[in-house]
């Protein structure tokens, strides 16, 4: 299990690092990286961690995802909490080592809703609840594996992060979106990126059970 953990540290802390690390340098360029550059960075770096460390952990990268395996029944209870642990651990310290780097700026990738709080809200879980259902079509156990697991998995987080990163971020996780807004100290609106997504995973798994009941 300790390899287990370390492998989500090390996933974990890769996307946070390259993800935010995108939004951060778009921020301090004036615009270079591009929103289109952010979320392709963000479904790069999801893909890569997935062929990379998907035969260790799953390559979870995100404690929703790891909570509705264990929903579903393919990760063992008592896996979640080193999961989650080392999810958190491997986001916070990426964070921290941008604030090191980039110690003047404010938000420091931190997702915040550019409208209305609860519309953020139900982006957030519908978005969640679609890259679930993918997940859950393309992964064999707890594990995210096969050819094309990371190329569809990578290529929905690129899509939901294209159209509606720029109305509520699109994290889609609650260890991107917590470890940015404790190191920044904008915790304004971190309820949502903690309760959203894991309320749309748990969602997708009955929805997909009833879809491939075979009975």
């Amino acid at each position: 299990m300790l390899r287990k953990s370390v492998s989500e540290i090390i996933g974990t802390f890769a996307l946070v690092f390259c993800g935010t690390g995108a939004v951060i340098i778009d921020t301090q360029t004036k615009g270079a990286v591009t929103h289109a550059g952010v979320a392709i960075t963000f479904g790069l770096i999801v893909m890569a961690m997935i062929y990379s460390l998907g035969e260790i952990s799953g390559a979870h990268l995100n404690p929703a995802v790891s909570i509705a395996f264990t929903l579903a029944g393919r990760l063992p209870k008592n896996a979640l909490p080193p999961y989650i642990a080392g999810q958190l651990t491997g986001a916070l310290l990426a964070s921290g080592t941008l604030k090191l780097l980039f110690p003047s700026d404010p938000l420091l990738g931190t997702t915040l809703p550019a409208g209305p709080a609860m519309q953020s809200f139900v982006l957030e879980v519908t978005l969640t609840f679609f890259l679930m259902l993918v997940i859950m079509g393309v992964s064999t156990g707890p594990k995210e594996q096969g050819l094309f697991a990371g190329i569809a998995i990578g290529s929905v987080v690129l899509l939901e992060a294209m159209f509606a990163g720029p109305i509520c971020g699109a994290s889609m996780n609650p260890a991107r979106s917590l470890a940015p807004a404790f190191v920044s100290g904008h915790i304004e609106s971190l309820w949502i990126y903690l309760t959203a997504p894991i309320t749309g995973a748990a969602l997708a798994i009955p929805i997909w059970k009833y879809l491939n009941n075979k009975k």
